[in-house]
């Protein structure tokens, strides 16, 4: 998979609800773009209520990629995400337009500008062997076999140190090594990125969380939950989705769904400005 020319995309991120979708759609029009979903949940067709997918009307006046293209039982993951987007991308570039891409997945869209990870996902049987084993025998095989990475673990934590050694061992290469060639490769690509990050003010962000969640349960959110069939495992981690769930169950009524979608939603979007402020090459931009 041949990655993108990363000086030929535009990123434009941030915490849901901070309006990332009005202002993709500015720079699309400006640049002679096309936009990109960057949003896990937004790849499912059924739920576009429920994920605030983009307006009809924005999606006649620009083209919008990856949006509703999976059932709700295929399940979607980083890796997955990036096999998608790439080809979408590179046929963008080949007919001169911009990619813009836009949505809140902080992993997805970290292994389209950077790359995916070098290390190898985890084995289950490794990993059971590496637990029946005492916390000082994994330092010492850890040390024997990547001092460097060893020297910057915290031996203490188990958990850090049996994944370093079963990164050693399925790699058949050192961790620090693997971490130390994806990291500077990652910082070259980082250089040529273009993104920015939108930004509002916390109270004003919040506002605008709860009247999207009401307009999404008036909306027809509900009915689409009523309507769905079996469902990737990953999906139901979709905020609003168990809430809905509830409400039809009769378990909660309307007010009590409505806050708690506001509270789960208030506490993704921290968790997302906490990570997108960590990626150093987006410039912040004051939402208009």
């Amino acid at each position: 998979m041949i990655p993108p020319d990363p000086e030929r995309l535009f990123f434009v991120c941030g915490p849901t609800a901070a309006g990332k979708s009005a202002r993709a759609l500015e720079i699309a029009r400006e640049f002679d773009g096309e936009i990109v979903n960057g949003d896990a949940f937004q790849l499912y067709h059924g739920l576009e209520v429920l994920t605030a997918a983009p307006p009809t009307a924005d999606r006649r006046e620009i083209p919008h990629q990856l949006y509703g293209v999976l059932s709700p039982r295929e399940a979607v993951d980083a890796m997955a995400y990036l096999r998608l987007v790439v080809p979408v991308i590179h046929e963008l570039l080949a007919r001169g337009k911009t990619p813009v891409i836009t949505g809140g997945s902080g992993l997805y869209l970290k292994f389209l500008s950077h790359g995916p990870s070098p290390l190898p996902p985890g084995d289950p049987a490794l990993r059971a062997e590496l637990a029946a084993q005492p916390l000082a025998a994994l330092v010492e095989r850890l040390r024997a076999l990547d001092p460097a990475e060893a020297a910057r673990t915290d031996l203490h934590n188990r958990r850090y140190v049996s994944r370093a050694l079963e990164v050693c061992l399925l790699a058949g290469a050192p961790c620090s090594s693997l971490r130390d060639d994806w990291e500077q490769a990652s910082a070259i690509r980082a250089a040529k990125l273009r993104g920015i990050l939108i930004q509002r003010p916390r109270p004003e962000l919040h506002h605008r969380i709860a009247r999207r969640t009401r307009s999404m349960l008036d909306g027809g959110a509900v009915e689409e939950v009523a309507a769905l069939g079996e469902i990737a495992p990953g999906l139901e981690k979709a905020i609003g989705l168990r809430e809905i769930r509830q409400l039809l169950a009769g378990e909660i009524d309307r007010p009590a769904c409505e806050e708690l979608i506001n509270a789960a939603t208030r506490q993704y979007a921290k968790r997302q400005d906490t990570w997108f402020r960590r990626e150093g090459w987006l410039i912040p931009e004051s939402a208009r």
